[in-house]
């Protein structure tokens, strides 16, 4: 089985012969790679063991990549991608026990798929499944930061206190964790910021239409919610209204199905 995760390799080459050239260095986007990172501590916090041979598909987790998916695939908490057209979803039957929020469970409920009511990101579960990043915010190291989706890094790198999306997992989250506040149009950057109780605001992405922002925060129970414009105007609005989403169902929620153990049907997580 196979535990899917958005990190393809950049190309070298330049021009349209370099689009087939895949030798490069992969991308390394922090938030897609929270996706295995989380599935598998959640395997190892419920004492699951390998994976069931019989199955053979893909379960799809953190990101909007919902479009990659083939019938049969797993989909636990994953999202659809707003720039994606609707003929690039080729599946017409998914096994699926969350979504990111109501936005994907509609645009999956109208082509026929089965979609329970449990919503929430996976990366809302980093600080239940890895504690130790909640020690991290006691620590403020930057009064703002601003985490700016992974196609605008560019247009960023001349400010300061600006994280880049593509460092290493663990130090994104802890400069994460160590700010008073986080702005920018990195979903990942938000839903970390929130799920460490870090006020945060998302500013409009000039590269991204607003489908997996307005999926994320519907699917934590907030509508309506105002995005800023820019940097300034972000810092000036503060942060977004406070989470209140908890992580029992999308726990509840885990294909434990997957894998085989004796103690599969009984393991549980802390989600205090």
């Amino acid at each position: 089985m196979k535990i899917y995760s958005w990190n393809p390799r950049r190309y070298r080459a330049p021009g349209f012969i370099g689009r087939f050239i895949t030798y490069g260095p992969r991308i390394n986007n922090f938030g897609d790679l929270l996706g295995p990172l989380i599935v598998n501590e959640v395997r190892r916090q419920l004492s699951l063991g390998c994976p069931v041979q019989q199955s053979r598909r893909t379960l799809y987790s953190v990101g909007s990549v919902l479009h990659f998916a083939s019938d049969n695939d797993y989909i636990w908490g994953t999202g659809r991608n707003g720039k994606i057209p609707d003929e690039a979803h080729k599946f017409s039957n998914l096994k699926v026990s969350a979504v990111r929020g109501p936005r994907t469970a509609k645009f999956l409920a109208d082509r026929g798929v089965a979609v329970p009511p449990v919503y929430g990101d996976p990366g809302l579960l980093v600080p239940h499944l890895f504690p130790e990043t909640l020690s991290w915010t006691e620590n403020k190291t930057s009064a703002v930061s601003i985490v700016p989706n992974l196609n605008e890094w560019s247009a960023y790198q001349g400010r300061t206190n600006v994280i880049n999306p593509v460092d290493n997992v663990w130090e994104v989250i802890q400069s994460i964790a160590g700010s008073e506040m986080v702005v920018g149009s990195s979903l990942h950057g938000i839903v970390i910021a929130e799920a460490l109780g870090v006020p945060a605001r998302l500013v409009v992405p000039r590269s991204e239409p607003l489908f997996k922002y307005q999926d994320y925060f519907e699917g934590t129970g907030r509508h309506n919610i105002d995005f800023a414009a820019s940097v300034e105007e972000a810092i000036a609005m503060g942060g977004a209204p406070a989470l209140q989403w908890q992580p029992t169902e999308l726990l509840q929620a885990f294909p434990r199905q997957l894998w085989t153990d004796a103690q599969s049907q009984t393991g549980t997580i802390n989600a205090s």
